[in-house]
């Protein structure tokens, strides 16, 4: 009897610190990985252009400077077959269905919706669709 409690005690002591060492390893991975050393690059103004390589932790220092480039995206929002589908600039590439019938709008807003109506982004056809849902 008093060999089995040494070996369950062992066990349980050896399985704790495999557990503990385990422990230790995978946070210490998890915090090497979260601050990465790629290198951003960033366009700053002044008399010309230049672009720099900064590490991606030290790239916003001077975001005054930075000059922020956004995609020109353009998206169409139209009725096809009586629902609503978010195209792309393309007017061909299908961004989005949404599921949202033409009878839930106004008379007025159904007209220009069969005609389709253009928004600079993604976020402005979701604010226009929420306006009307809601």
């Amino acid at each position: 009897m008093k060999r089995y409690m040494i070996c369950l005690f062992l066990f349980v002591g050896v399985s704790a610190a495999c557990l503990t060492a385990g422990y230790f390893i995978t946070r210490q991975h998890q915090n090497a990985s979260s601050f990465p050393s790629e290198e951003t690059e960033i366009e700053t103004i002044g008399t010309a252009e230049v672009t720099e390589s900064a590490p991606e932790n030290l790239a916003a220092a001077n975001r005054h400077q930075v000059l922020h480039q956004t995609k020109a995206e353009e998206f169409y929002l139209v009725s096809e077959d009586g629902f609503l589908l978010v195209f792309g600039k393309d007017k061909e590439t299908i961004c989005l269905y949404t599921h949202i019938p033409l009878l839930d709008f106004p008379e007025q807003e159904q007209e220009k919706l069969r005609e389709g109506i253009w928004f600079p982004s993604m976020m402005e056809v979701i604010h226009y669709l929420e306006s009307y849902t809601s």
